[in-house]
């Protein structure tokens, strides 16, 4: 990361502490089907009764970056105006063939890829502008990937506030302790995005960790 980037961060954080900043732009992400989108429609629809974008069980369905401005969230006292961006899957391999296993032509399954190749680039190129994270984690599955060590090592890196969403609590085979023993040093909030099951504890984080 560049020296600017850092600076311009770091400036911010100072600015925003002298000043009471209120308005954070917290970016949503994780690897494809986590849940991404589904969370970003449920904190919209809970608070301003609106809706991110159709979410799917098809990967990479989000292949380009979303923009939410002006969501305010207040719980138990504290309050905090976010932009959320919800950003593309992240992947270390995007495979045509993926896609094609759901039933997509090869011409549209290579466009797709193509396209959600494109999405991580920007996806990583979001970061530079973020004031938090929102890293959203199956609770279903294995934590300890190549790409959530690797993306939880670049936020660190960038020393962006990054709070763990252990996602899909309401499935039988959820674990959220998996995910708090594999990242001990990062807040953990297991949640339901799509049933909304302990969502108010996410919005107590959000509001306490950024705000």
């Amino acid at each position: 990361m560049g020296l600017f980037v850092r600076l311009r961060r770091r400036f911010r954080q100072i600015f925003g502490k002298l000043f009471k900043k209120s308005k954070m732009k917290i970016g949503i992400y994780g690897p494809p089907n986590a849940g991404k989108t589904t969370l970003a429609n449920r904190i919209l629809r809970d608070w301003t009764g609106d809706a991110m974008g159709p979410a799917s069980h098809i990967p990479h369905e989000t292949r380009r970056a979303r923009l939410r401005e002006g969501i305010t969230i207040e719980m138990d006292g504290a309050s905090v105006t976010i932009d959320i961006v919800d950003t593309p899957g992240l992947a270390t391999k995007i495979d045509f063939h993926e896609f094609m296993e759901y039933g997509l032509d090869e011409d549209e399954a290579k466009r797709r890829a193509k396209e959600a190749t494109e999405g991580v680039i920007e996806a990583i190129k979001w970061l530079d502008d973020l004031d938090g994270v929102l890293l959203v984690m199956d609770a279903c599955e294995d934590p300890f990937t190549q790409v959530n060590v690797t993306v939880i090592g670049n936020m660190e890196a960038r020393n962006l506030p990054l709070l763990i969403v252990a996602n899909k609590i309401d499935l039988p085979d959820a674990s959220p302790a998996r995910i708090k023993s594999a990242f001990p040093q990062h807040p953990v909030i297991p949640i339901s995005a799509l049933e909304g099951l302990n969502i108010d504890s996410l919005y107590r984080a959000i509001a306490k960790y950024f705000g």
